[in-house]
């Protein structure tokens, strides 16, 4: 024997409606109210690490490093003129610390330096390479990112400025600090420094901007 369906449920008396329609009206105003409340934002942006940077630049510059030696500081400095193409680049140096007209390329793979004093070196990454040849450390590979005003993939607590204009950020042991002409959006100096007091400064002029 099959059971038998139960009749619908209907309120017994006019009363019993109303109170059943209160309710709902009440449940109803209250799921809205709640709806309608603004979230409270309890925290605070946290700048982007953008990575984007120049297909290509040309920028001229002058470029000076510096660090504590034997109680005093020691450094040196040149003229630049750098030419970026994708992930090869060409770095022209004039009175290139210490070692004479120098010049730096890299096809992405290999990095060659060419200079009067040295002759020709080559290294995996330029950074190697003007350390063997000069002595001295700078952040080459994130250059091109740090020229387009970009954090670096590997680059940490990167920070901007309210026009969105990266001012800060560090990558290994170096610090960068960037300032920016006007409302200009890229750079027009870069300093990097480590705490054992190296530290490099670009001035950097952009060309066809």
């Amino acid at each position: 024997m099959f059971a038998t369906q139960a009749a619908p449920f209907k309120p017994t008396n006019k009363s019993t409606k109303l109170a059943i329609f209160g309710a709902v009206t009440a449940i109803l105003a209250l799921t809205t109210g709640c709806q309608s409340l603004p979230k409270a934002n309890t925290t605070q942006p946290i700048p982007t690490i953008q990575t984007q940077k120049l297909d290509n630049f040309n920028i001229t510059g002058k470029i000076g490093v510096s660090a504590p030696a034997n109680g005093e500081a020691q450094g040196g400095s040149a003229f630049y003129a750098w030419a970026q193409e994708n992930e090869r680049f060409a770095i022209e140096l004039i009175g290139a610390l210490g070692i004479g007209k120098t010049n730096i390329e890299y096809d992405g793979k290999t990095a060659t330096l060419v200079s009067e004093k040295t002759g020709t070196l080559t290294a995996n990454n330029p950074e190697t390479l003007l350390q063997k040849a000069t002595g001295w450390q700078a952040p080459i590979s994130q250059m091109p990112y740090w020229i387009s005003g970009r954090a670096a993939p590997s680059d940490r607590s990167p920070q901007v400025d309210n026009q969105n204009r990266l001012v800060s950020s560090a990558n290994g042991n170096w610090t960068a600090s960037f300032t920016y002409k006007g409302n200009d959006k890229l750079p027009n100096k870069i300093s990097a420094t480590q705490p054992t007091g190296q530290k490099v400064v670009m001035t950097l002029n952009h060309q066809g901007r």
